[in-house]
């Protein structure tokens, strides 16, 4: 089975500075330190949108070995420490949480093999 990771993706903040200072020094510390069992972090800033002014701002995507380990990390008192910090600092709405399975699909280069 492929790596599984659960995603949050926050709406655009009614003020970007008071997020990212909020999100940098303290959230993505609390990240780090209280979701047990994950392998990788990967927080993406949204800089635009070809639709224009982007509705989100962020997308946190936090990498577990297996499904069972996501659930183990979730049912922590941790995570939900850090889902309500989540909450309390998106002040564009709520944030969307969801759990999704990884597919990567890997493409030739001319004159090589896919991985």
């Amino acid at each position: 089975m492929a790596g599984v990771k659960f995603v949050v993706i926050y709406p655009r903040p009614t003020d970007v500075e008071v997020f990212e200072k909020l999100y940098r020094e303290e959230h993505i510390p609390m990240a780090v330190e209280k979701l047990v069992g994950k392998t990788k972090i990967v927080a993406t800033k949204i800089v635009d949108s070809p639709q224009g002014t982007p509705r989100f701002y962020r997308i946190a995507e936090i990498h577990f070995p297996s499904l069972e380990a996501l659930n183990t990390c979730a049912a922590s008192e941790g995570a939900q420490a850090t889902l309500a910090h989540a909450e309390s600092l998106s002040t564009g709405g709520k944030p969307i949480f969801l759990v999704a399975e990884e597919e990567i699909l890997a493409f030739e280069k001319a004159g090589q093999e896919a991985a």
